[in-house]
């Protein structure tokens, strides 16, 4: 086989804890397969290629190593990718928001 569905890859290599949470995941936007966003659970997913996906307030990016044959153990799910980055909470990502205009410039008269 040369490729798998991203739904069972994910469930395989225990990102997620079902299919269905892999294929909401997606859904929702917020899995990317090599810096495009993918929404169908059904894209092919190979081996080489770059997964980033957002679970709450974590990311996490890896490289797929295999494609896997059944949701084994933790010891052999660790073996289907290797992580390119570590684990990055969403707000390290994100800059604080500031306003437009600080308190120091709201003082001056139009």
């Amino acid at each position: 086989m040369n490729g798998r569905r991203l739904d069972r890859w994910l469930w395989f290599a225990r990102l997620v804890k079902s299919r269905s949470r892999g294929a909401r995941l997606c859904a929702a936007g917020a899995v990317a397969v090599n810096g495009m966003t993918v929404t169908k659970v059904n894209h092919i997913l190979r081996i080489g290629e770059i997964i980033t996906v957002r679970q709450g307030t974590l990311c996490r990016t890896v490289r797929v190593l295999a494609l896997g044959e059944r949701r084994g153990p933790a010891s052999e799910a660790r073996l289907l990718y290797q992580e390119t980055a570590p684990p990055v909470h969403e707000s390290e990502l994100t800059p604080a928001w500031t306003p437009l205009l600080s308190e120091e410039d709201s003082g001056s008269t139009l």
